[in-house]
């Protein structure tokens, strides 16, 4: 083999690199994110980004994977509080992270890496909470059909995107009024007491 496979690459370069992608993603959106801007931001060399990530859309993938949007509550003791834990981000205003993720939504129609970005940072950790607090539900009598945590877990992805697309917090009272009159109603067809 000729030739010298090149400098390891910095782990404190590609965090100030990425840290500049979600910046630009956050306050800019994913049509403002390239070589060149990040480049400028971060005082590094184009090359040093593409010897990273071969494009924008997996640079962005790396940078978002990292964010823990979805965040499982402790127990509470009931599947009602358990939710309003796991929802109770709603009712903030979207953070830097959030708006990062938020500027991808769309374009992630287009592209699969950024599909597989939003699957990494909310998708797949979402399905996870919900059977987290499937099986807390079941061990405490209340067992959830399958096909009902699959219905749950799709309508929190909905409400996750509705939330990234209008940016605007759900106040408490409306959180209450989702979990009480739009989810628990889905579960409660769902629940099979466990024999005594």
């Amino acid at each position: 083999m000729t030739g010298s496979p090149g400098r390891p690459l910095s782990a404190e370069l590609s965090e100030q690199l990425l840290a500049v992608a979600v910046d630009i993603l956050a306050d800019e959106g994913w049509g403002r994110l390239n070589s060149d801007r990040v480049a400028a931001r971060a005082r590094a060399g184009k090359a040093g980004i593409y010897r990273r990530w071969p494009t924008m859309a997996a640079m962005a993938r790396a940078a978002v994977r990292r964010f823990r949007l979805v965040v499982v509550p402790e127990d509470s003791g009931s599947l009602r509080e358990d939710l309003l834990g796991l929802l109770h981000r709603w009712t903030a205003p979207l953070d830097r992270e959030e708006r990062a993720i938020a500027s991808l939504v769309g374009a992630a129609c287009h592209d699969e890496e950024l599909r597989a970005a939003l699957d990494d940072a909310v998708v797949r950790p979402l399905r996870e909470a919900v059977h987290t607090l499937a099986e807390r539900a079941g061990s405490r009598g209340e067992a959830i059909r399958p096909t009902r945590e699959r219905l749950l877990a799709a309508m929190l992805e909905a409400f996750w995107w509705q939330r990234y697309r209008t940016a605007e917090p759900v106040t408490a009272e409306n959180l209450v009024f989702v979990v009480d009159e739009v989810l628990m109603p889905v579960l409660r067809g769902a629940a099979e007491p466990v024999p005594a």
